[in-house]
C-alpha cells in the first residue's frame, strides 16, 4: 500500500489508486502520513484538523474519523494493524518509503550526492524524484499548519532537484535540453537567482552572450522593482565571469554554487 501526498492525496493498492473524499478523513490521514511510524497526539491531530474552530469532544471525533480512513485503507472496522489507537494519540504503521514523499527525499539527497562524480546517476535519481509529483505537495490536505508547512517544504525541496537536475545535464553537455527547462523555470519563479544564473550559463555555452547578459539585466529590474534588493554574489559573479569570456564556465566545476537562502521570492518564514 502506498500513500501519495505530492498532489491531490491518494490511496494505491495492488494497482488501484483511491481518491479521499472527506476533507478532515484527508487531513487525519496526511498528518499520519508526514510522521509514519510515530504517534501524532490528539491534541496535535485536533490542531490540524480544527485549528482556530475547537469541537466539543475532539476525541470521539478523532476515533470516528480514524474509524473513516481506515475504510479508505480498506481495513475493517476494527483492524487496528496499520492505523494504531494509543493512549495519547494515534499511529500510521507503514515503512516511510510507503509514503511519495519520503521516496521523493530519498531520490533527491541520492542525486545531490551523486552529482559532482557521478553526474548520470544523479540524472536518473534527480528525474525519479521529480517523476513523483502530481501537483502541489498536500494539495488538499486542508489549512492545518503541520501540512501546510510541509507543504512548502516539500515545493521548496523540488525546486533545489530542478536546480540539481540542470546541473546535471550541463556537466553531461545537454544544455538545449537545460536550457528547455530552465525557460519554463524561471518564467514560473522569476525571481529565483540559481534559475537565472544556470540558464545564464547554458546560453553562454551555447554561443548566446548576449541572451545571457540579457537574461541578467531582466532579472535585475525584476528584483529591484519587486524586491528592491540587487542580485546576490553568486548571480554577479556569473555576470561577470560572462563579460570576462572567463574560462572556467566550461569546467564542471563552475556549478557548485552556494545557494541563498531567501533569495527565491519565497517566503522564508
Amino acid at each position: 500500500m502506498d500513500i501519495d501526498i505530492l498532489g491531490p492525496l491518494s490511496v494505491s493498492c495492488e494497482g488501484r489508486t483511491i481518491g479521499v473524499r472527506a476533507s478532515k478523513v484527508r487531513a487525519m490521514l496526511a498528518t499520519l502520513a508526514l510522521e509514519p511510524g510515530h504517534v501524532v497526539s490528539h491534541v496535535e491531530l485536533a490542531d490540524e484538523l480544527w485549528a482556530g474552530h475547537p469541537v466539543g469532544n475532539p476525541r470521539n471525533a478523532l476515533q470516528a474519523h480514524a474509524t473513516r480512513v481506515r475504510k479508505v485503507l480498506g481495513l475493517p472496522a476494527g483492524d487496528a494493524a496499520l492505523l494504531r489507537a494509543v493512549p495519547n494519540g494515534y499511529l500510521l504503521n507503514v515503512s516511510r518509503d510507503r509514503i511519495d514523499g519520503n521516496r521523493f527525499l530519498d531520490h533527491a539527497v541520492r542525486g545531490a550526492e551523486a552529482l559532482p562524480g557521478e553526474p548520470e546517476r544523479a540524472l536518473r535519481h534527480l528525474e525519479a524524484a521529480l517523476g513523483l509529483w502530481r501537483g502541489p505537495a498536500l494539495l488538499d490536505a486542508g489549512d492545518g499548519l503541520r501540512c501546510r508547512s510541509a507543504g512548502a517544504l516539500f515545493e521548496e525541496r523540488r525546486l533545489t532537484v530542478w536546480e540539481d537536475l540542470a546541473s546535471a545535464r550541463l556537466i553531461l553537455g545537454d544544455e538545449s535540453r537545460a536550457i528547455a527547462e530552465l525557460r519554463q523555470l524561471t518564467a514560473q519563479y522569476p525571481l529565483r537567482e540559481r534559475f537565472c544564473e544556470l540558464l545564464m550559463l547554458a546560453l553562454y555555452r551555447t554561443g548566446r552572450q548576449s541572451d545571457a547578459l540579457e537574461l541578467f539585466r531582466l532579472t535585475q529590474r525584476r528584483l529591484d522593482e519587486e524586491l528592491g534588493i540587487q542580485p546576490a554574489e553568486p548571480l554577479q559573479r556569473r555576470h561577470a565571469e560572462i563579460l570576462a569570456h572567463d574560462p572556467a564556465l566550461s569546467h564542471p566545476g563552475v556549478l557548485w554554487g552556494r545557494r541563498e537562502p531567501g533569495r527565491d521570492g519565497l517566503p522564508t518564514g
